[in-house]
């Protein structure tokens, strides 16, 4: 089953914890050198599916297949991955240097390539100059980058990494981000990456795998899965949006909201019932005379770099992003341009 650059493959794992389907018959192909995220709420499957690919959990069913072959029943510490966890799990007692270089000394490699290896390694994640340095004196950051090292001085052709930035601030955060993504570029690996931070997965990821309830609802790139979304619960994870009922009229026409609006999206039946996703970005305020929708500004958030707005429309409470605020109970237009409709299928999920 070996394809061109296809380092992981799933086909139909299933894992039951307690008799409950963790994950029901799932499947995903991860090519060579991708950054690969898994995306979705507490409780959806993600971090199980890493600990499969690790080899930590053995499915009930399915075929985990690495480089084309079949690694189900292979123990962890013989698969070419390796694991960064939320807690980092570094030695206390060891310092810098001996944290990253123990899986080397577990080989027995001789002690010149271990200060070779080590010393690059320390030197890729910025800490050069760090080796002597004790883990209790290093920020919550140095130790992920410690981490980082300790699993990447092994070369392995996947590195799993299991909500690394849980435990750090905003601003380190989002620093790590782009360390993270620099990292990959650089050493040109695998690297699967979960987590349960819409912003994150869209921050870093080649691919994002949107998953829920032990299934995956999709996969494609930040910008499809944001401006794609295929069911509700991908448009409603993936960042704000109004989801209203609408109808098809034809191809390149909607209605909702009492009015009829042009979009490209085509090949429903006529008149068929469907659900509208419109971003909050996307939507212009204007004054009511103006718009194709009128409501009411129920009240007015400043977010720094933009004010949110919710306003009623008959019942339904858009949310809508702009830089210029109107006022709590002042009536206002909203106009919706056709690129900036999303058509989808009704859907339960």
């Amino acid at each position: 089953m070996k394809e061109e650059n296809l380092i992981v493959s799933l086909k139909d794992i299933v894992v039951e914890f307690d008799g409950e389907k963790v994950l029901d018959g799932l499947s995903l192909d991860i090519h060579d050198k991708e950054f690969v995220t898994f995306l979705g709420p507490s409780g959806c499957g993600k971090t199980t599916t890493l600990r499969v690919i690790a080899g930590f959990i053995t499915p009930k069913s399915g075929n985990v297949f690495f480089d084309g072959k079949d690694i189900a029943d292979l123990p962890p510490y013989k698969r070419h991955v390796n694991t960064v966890f939320q807690k980092y799990a570094l030695f206390p007692h060891l310092n810098v240097f001996e944290n990253v270089a123990f899986a080397l000394r577990l080989k027995k490699l001789p002690e010149p390539e271990i200060q070779s290896k080590v010393l690059n390694m320390l030197s890729t994640v910025g800490l050069k100059g760090f080796e002597r340095r004790n883990i209790n004196q290093l920020s919550g950051g140095q130790q992920q980058r410690v981490a980082i090292a300790r699993s990447l001085v092994n070369e392995p052709r996947v590195l799993l990494l299991d909500e690394p930035l849980g435990a750090l601030d905003l601003k380190l955060r989002k620093q790590m981000q782009l360390e993270l993504k620099r990292l990959q570029r650089e050493l040109k690996i695998t690297f699967i990456y979960v987590t349960h931070d819409q912003e994150e997965a869209l921050t870093m990821s080649d691919t994002v795998v949107v998953m829920n309830g032990g299934k995956i609802q999709q996969i494609g790139t930040p910008e499809d899965i944001y401006n794609e979304p295929c069911n509700a619960f991908v448009a409603r994870f993936i960042g704000d949006s109004n989801i209203i009922d609408g109808v098809m009229l034809k191809d390149y026409l909607v209605a909702f909201g009492g009015n009829e609006f042009r979009c490209v999206d085509k090949g429903f039946q006529h008149d068929e019932s469907v659900q509208v996703v419109i971003r909050p970005e996307d939507v212009e305020i204007t004054t009511p005379e103006r718009g194709a929708l009128i409501g009411r500004v129920k009240d007015v958030i400043f977010k720094g770099v933009h004010f949110e707005m919710h306003v009623d429309m008959e019942g339904y409470d858009w949310i809508v992003h702009s830089t210029q605020a109107s006022k709590p109970g002042e009536m206002v237009g909203l106009n919706i341009g056709p690129d900036e409709i999303h058509i989808m299928r009704r859907t339960e999920v």
